[in-house]
C-alpha cells in the first residue's frame, strides 16, 4: 500500500465536495460530528449513510492534497485496510474546524 498524504482542507473543499456528491459537507460534518457523540463506540449513532458521509469526505480532502488518487471513492478505499471512523472522523472534524477557524474578532456594529 502506497503512503497516504495528509488530508488538505481548504476553501474549496464545500464546492468540490457539493459538486461530486450534491451534498452541503458543513451540514454533513455536524450530522457527522453529533452522531460521533464523544467517541464511544457503544453509544454512538452512526449509521450506514452515517459511514458513507465520513467517507466522502475523506476522500474529497484527501484527493485535493493528492491529484493522483483514483477517480472513485470505492476504488480509494480498496487501498486500505479496516480502520476505526472513531480514530479518523475526529482528527478530519478537527482539520476542518482549523480551517475555518478565524483569527478575527467580530466588530461590534450595534451601539449596545
Amino acid at each position: 500500500m502506497e503512503k497516504v498524504k495528509c488530508p488538505k482542507a481548504s476553501a474549496a473543499i464545500p464546492r468540490i465536495y457539493r459538486l461530486k456528491f450534491q451534498r452541503d459537507i458543513y451540514k454533513d460534518l455536524r450530522i457527522l460530528e453529533k452522531s460521533i457523540g464523544e467517541g464511544d463506540e457503544e453509544n454512538s449513532n452512526l449509521d450506514l449513510f452515517s459511514l458513507e458521509m465520513f467517507e466522502n469526505i475523506a476522500y474529497t480532502m484527501a484527493k485535493h492534497a493528492d491529484p493522483q488518487i483514483p477517480g472513485e471513492v470505492d476504488e480509494w478505499l480498496d487501498g486500505f485496510n479496516t480502520f476505526s471512523i472513531y480514530q479518523v472522523l475526529p482528527q478530519l472534524i478537527e482539520l476542518w474546524g482549523l480551517n475555518v477557524k478565524t483569527d478575527v474578532e467580530a466588530k461590534k456594529t450595534s451601539p449596545n
